[in-house]
């Protein structure tokens, strides 16, 4: 077999994961070939063979047939093993693959969701984290409309067998939509955006008690789509005949504002590159050391104006995919809070910004601290704080702009979200995250237009606190929650 699973650079060694696939090819490279043999193999000889059919399925396009014929001849444990290795290749290769492997590796993708192959809904996921948001290469609209593809074609056996990957898919094509829809017009495009409309209006229309389970951030990413016909009719029922969607427990989009969306939507988003990448600055890099890793991710990650759209799911992540624990915030480690304002001093393009300021205030809208994690409000209060008064117009910008939310974003339900923000304001300063609010609203360089507008939404909540003040014992340094 001559041919290789990756492309690679004259100086960058051999990955360790594609030499053991091919050292197994080279070593049972007889016995690939029929008639097959008949004994049982050990478990180190199964795993072999596993890697062995792997990269023939992947290099031998010409025999896939044979090879996937003797993979379900040969298989006892349900797949588990060869789809485990198909995971690794996905999260640890796919960006250096060749194309005739990629094209393989979708391929024997559909194969283990036709045999329901044990943890083929794991494999999925791990296809869609590698379509990246704002690219708009060739490869990644091709791997986008292969994965739309599929998820059209197995709806019926999908929505049987692993309904929860589908509302993963939802959330992966409302994304990508956004992004797609601000494309000008090409007949490539046109095709791919069609095809996504299609799937994500199925989902909104025919399975909508199931799209429920994604959460609030449902409705953010909906809301993006409201210039499309199709969403924003969606868009309207949500609103005023919410009966339409056929949903006993859905009476009011009220609802879908309590309800927390889950971290793992967030890393649908972020490839597992760039997840390691943000994991490590976040995890090893002390505050003042971090300008050279954030230059390098920005050119890695970040390098064309189309690829913005990418810092609102980055801080997405940050605020609700990554908690540090109580060792990491009480260290000199670079604080998420402070990342993020790296992040939003990177947008350049108006509606970009809003959208990564709409992403770090989400949950102060909705907060309720027995549905709510702390860990996902926190670096805003501490980056409106902690800015003052060497950059108080990043105070000034977050504040008004959280503000403007309030007074707003739902005219009809404004309770809900004076509620939500009082809440979170009113829960960060009990738990000692910070020790007040007198920076925002005692501050002689904060605009005094902005606070008496806190003052006059916050009336109520702010007297509570003033209460509280007065009873109160010292507060203990903030810690997260265990």
């Amino acid at each position: 077999m001559r041919s290789k699973l990756t492309k690679n650079a004259i100086f960058e060694a051999d990955n360790s994961l594609e030499v053991s696939l091919r050292e197994a090819f080279q070593l049972l490279e007889p016995q690939l070939r029929p008639p097959f043999p008949l004994n049982l193999p050990t478990q180190e000889e199964y795993f072999n063979l596993n890697k062995a059919i792997l990269c023939g399925i992947l290099c031998e396009p010409h025999l896939v047939r044979v090879h996937i014929k003797h993979l379900h001849a040969i298989v006892t444990d349900g797949y588990t093993y060869f789809i485990s290795m198909l995971i690794k290749i996905v999260n640890e290769l796919y960006a250096k693959l060749v194309d005739s492997v990629k094209t393989q590796l979708i391929w024997v993708t559909c194969e283990m969701v036709n045999v329901l192959g044990v943890g083929f809904d794991g494999l999925l996921v791990a296809l869609l984290r590698q379509i990246v948001g704002g690219d708009f290469s060739g490869g990644n609209l091709w791997l986008c409309f292969e994965m739309v593809s599929l998820f059209r074609d197995k709806w019926d056996c999908l929505l049987e067998d692993e309904p929860l990957v589908l509302t993963s898919a939802l959330y992966v094509f409302l994304r990508l939509l956004a992004d797609h829809c601000r494309l000008p017009n090409d007949s490539k495009v046109e095709t791919l955006k069609r095809l996504e409309i299609d799937f994500c209006i199925r989902m909104l229309r025919e399975k909508f008690g199931l799209c429920l389970k994604i959460g609030r951030d449902l409705v953010r990413l909906l809301q993006d789509l409201v210039h499309v016909p199709e969403f924003r009719s969606i868009w309207k029922d949500l609103l005023l005949n919410p009966s339409v969607f056929q949903t006993d427990a859905f009476l009011d989009i009220s609802q879908l504002y309590l309800s927390r969306t889950s971290s793992r939507y967030f890393l649908l988003r972020i490839t597992p590159e760039m997840e390691n990448q943000l994991r490590f600055l976040l995890t090893h890099v002390k505050l003042g050391n971090q300008k050279r890793y954030q230059v390098w991710f920005a050119k890695k990650f970040l390098g064309v104006p189309e690829r913005e759209t990418l810092l609102t799911d980055i801080v997405r992540f940050i605020c609700c995919g990554h908690h540090p624990p109580n060792e990491i915030i009480q260290s000199d480690i670079i604080p998420r809070w402070a990342v993020i304002g790296w992040l939003l001093k990177s947008s350049q393009r108006n509606y970009v910004e809003a959208n990564v300021k709409l992403a770090l205030f989400y949950d102060w809208l909705f907060f309720d601290e027995k549905v709510d994690n702390i860990m996902n409000i926190e670096p805003g209060i501490l980056l409106m704080i902690n800015s003052i008064p060497s950059y108080v117009d990043i105070t000034h910008t977050l504040l008004e702009f959280l503000l403007m939310l309030v007074e707003d974003y739902d005219i009809e339900r404004k309770d809900v979200i004076v509620k939500g923000v009082s809440s979170a304001f009113t829960f960060l300063v009990r738990k000692g995250v910070v020790r007040s609010l007198d920076a925002l609203t005692c501050s002689d360089v904060i605009s005094p237009f902005l606070k008496q507008l806190f003052e006059k939404i916050f009336k109520d909540m702010l007297a509570s606190l003033s209460e509280r003040a007065v009873a109160s014992l010292p507060l203990k340094p903030f810690s997260a929650p265990s």
